[in-house]
């Protein structure tokens, strides 16, 4: 079960503290959508560092291992870690050992891999939310939820669809599936029993979200869990090429493969690669509402 560090519970943001940009991932061609970003946080009173990821490049990613992951763990850190875009790359960062510190982590999508690792050593402060190249193109809504997370720890209640009756409390546990699905059977994988599962995705055709969900199913992953939710799974439509009487669509396979499971189940979230990309703390205890599609996080 998923058990956060007393020592390591993260105090709110304050007006003035230090921002650090880190490209842990695909390498970032113009930084127009990151600075639109990074005057978003600024908007809030806090004080972004220079940066210095714009065009660093090593083959697709943003820096070599070794340069990222410095970034990853400067040695003078701040309070708010923010990472500026996703892709690809970050996993490669946990071959090495993870000195995590004190404070807020902010990202998700190819981020989320080190947000489960951080949360798997036990420490709270990852926030599965917007990155820094899409933070700026939010709605008003989804960046004062942001707003509201860091600097006063509380945010609304999230509202889905029903798809499973039930209700029940957990650890809360947010990341994108394809990602996660690569982290199973390693150390940085948190242990989800009794936690309530959030997950999403972009870009997967209907079967491969079938293939990776029987693969957690299979792996005994799902059985042990408090609730599920589904975000948005963005641009995982029937490939053109397939007729569309051979295939399920991605809300059919996502409700079929979670039906079963006696557990309360919610599908629509607004979570994931879509506008409004609603921020959820890594680890915090919440409540799953299967019977009105409700996500609710509970005080700490």
């Amino acid at each position: 079960m998923v058990r956060i560090r007393s020592n390591t519970f993260t105090k709110p943001l304050q007006r003035g503290d230090e921002v650090i940009t880190v490209a842990a991932s695909s390498a970032l061609d113009n930084d127009h959508d990151l600075l639109a970003g990074l005057e978003t946080l600024e908007s809030w009173g806090l004080v972004c560092r220079p940066h210095f990821v714009t065009n660093r490049t090593w083959g697709y990613f943003a820096g070599d291992d070794s340069t990222r992951y410095k970034e990853l763990h400067p040695r003078e850190s701040a309070p708010l870690l923010a990472f500026a875009r996703g892709g690809w790359g970050a996993a490669r960062l946990l071959e090495r050992p993870q000195p995590w510190k004190r404070g807020w982590l902010l990202g998700y999508s190819d981020v989320s891999s080190l947000l489960l690792s951080r949360l798997s050593d036990g420490f709270d402060g990852g926030v599965h939310g917007p990155l820094l190249t899409s933070l700026g193109q939010e709605p008003i809504w989804s960046q004062e939820r942001l707003r509201s997370l860091l600097f006063e720890n509380k945010v609304p209640d999230l509202y889905g669809e029903p798809w499973e009756a039930g209700i029940a409390t957990g650890p809360l546990v947010v990341t994108n599936l394809t990602v996660a699905s690569h982290l199973l059977g390693s150390r940085h994988m948190p242990n989800l029993k009794e936690a309530i599962l959030i997950l999403e995705d972009v870009g997967e055709a209907p079967y491969r979200i079938d293939r990776m969900l029987t693969h957690w199913r299979l792996a005994g992953v799902l059985k042990g869990l408090a609730g599920l939710g589904f975000g948005s799974f963005t641009q995982c439509e029937v490939p053109t090429n397939e007729l569309e009487s051979r295939s399920f669509n991605v809300q059919e396979v996502l409700r079929e493969r979670s039906q079963d499971l006696n557990i309360p189940v919610i599908g629509g979230l607004p979570v994931g690669h879509c506008s409004g990309n609603a921020s959820l703390p890594q680890g915090r205890l919440a409540l799953i509402d299967g019977n009105k599609g409700i996500l609710s996080l509970l005080a700490s």
